[in-house]
């Protein structure tokens, strides 16, 4: 019978000794452990005894108090009077407002962009490529700076520009034509994001059916018919009326529509036209990598 060399199985029992490796790895863990949350500890006490010591408030009590600052543009109703947790959900709404628009603007101008630098038109591909490195160069403080002086040089209301219908441009802002809102218009957004959500998932469907037959299969009858079909027959179902409020000229200022501040659109134009440069640079990268008939 052969014997068993006992060193070669390795013991599955840990002795609470010293000299066992595994015993001293999880006594240092601890111990580290334990200076870590000591040392944290120790700050923590000595920043709020600090601050006791000086009256300083600590928490977040202060989000009730009055806030005493003016916001000038706003898509809620907000007042000086109000708490600094009303002001705060301004800034947040304020913040979101231009990061939204931002977004799809200067996705879409930066991809027209990037692929107008690939035009075999010189003319077409030379201007793409000045934009890009004109305003990549630039910073983003100055290009604001920019377009705030530009919009304050415009003429007054009476002298409003026109570039489009029912649309002015002054020095008082942006002035727009908006849908008088109801309570019916959300439903229908609703049916138009419950469209997209089901066109994605009818894509996800059409693709997992491809991968196991092969066969390839259209997905824009369906997008059309739920992200274009559905929210029109919502409206015709529920009668929605689209009444549209152009802007007029009253007095020495606009009234009806959506009016946009100057710093906003100053902002709004600084970030799509410098953002839309890199993303230009990303579509034109991107375009390149393809190889030569491949999609």
């Amino acid at each position: 019978m052969a014997v068993r060399d006992q060193r070669l199985v390795p013991s599955s029992t840990t002795r609470l000794a010293w000299s066992d490796r595994r015993v001293r790895g999880i006594l240092w863990q601890v111990v580290v452990v334990g200076l870590v949350a000591g040392m944290v500890f120790w700050l923590w006490h000595n920043t709020v005894r600090n601050l006791e010591v000086r009256h300083i408030a600590t928490g977040f009590g202060f989000l009730w108090r009055e806030a005493g600052m003016p916001i000038a543009d706003t898509l809620i109703s907000y007042r000086p009077s109000d708490n600094y947790l009303r002001a705060l959900i301004v800034g947040v709404l304020n913040t979101l407002r231009v990061a939204v628009v931002g977004i799809v603007l200067a996705t879409v101008i930066g991809t027209a962009i990037g692929i107008a630098r690939l035009s075999r038109n010189w003319l077409l591909a030379k201007v793409s490529a000045v934009y890009v490195e004109a305003v990549r160069d630039v910073p983003l403080l100055l290009q604001l700076l920019f377009w705030y002086v530009v919009l304050q040089g415009l003429p007054a209301a009476r002298q409003a520009l026109n570039p489009l219908a029912g649309v002015y441009l002054s020095n008082r802002g942006l002035f727009v034509p908006t849908i008088e809102w109801m309570p019916a218009h959300g439903w229908v957004l609703l049916a138009f994001a419950a469209g997209i959500a089901s066109t994605l998932a009818c894509r996800r469907h059409m693709l997992a059916r491809q991968m196991a037959d092969g066969k390839p299969r259209r997905v824009w009858p369906a997008a059309v018919l739920l992200i274009v079909g559905l929210p029109i027959g919502v409206s015709v179902l529920l009668a929605v009326p689209w009444t549209i409020s152009p802007p007029q000229l009253r007095g020495f200022n606009f009234t009806g529509g959506a009016e946009l501040s100057p710093e906003y659109v100053a902002l709004l134009t600084a970030l799509t036209t410098y953002t839309a440069a890199f993303i230009a640079e990303i579509v034109r990268a991107g375009i390149l990598s393809v190889s030569t008939g491949q999609w």
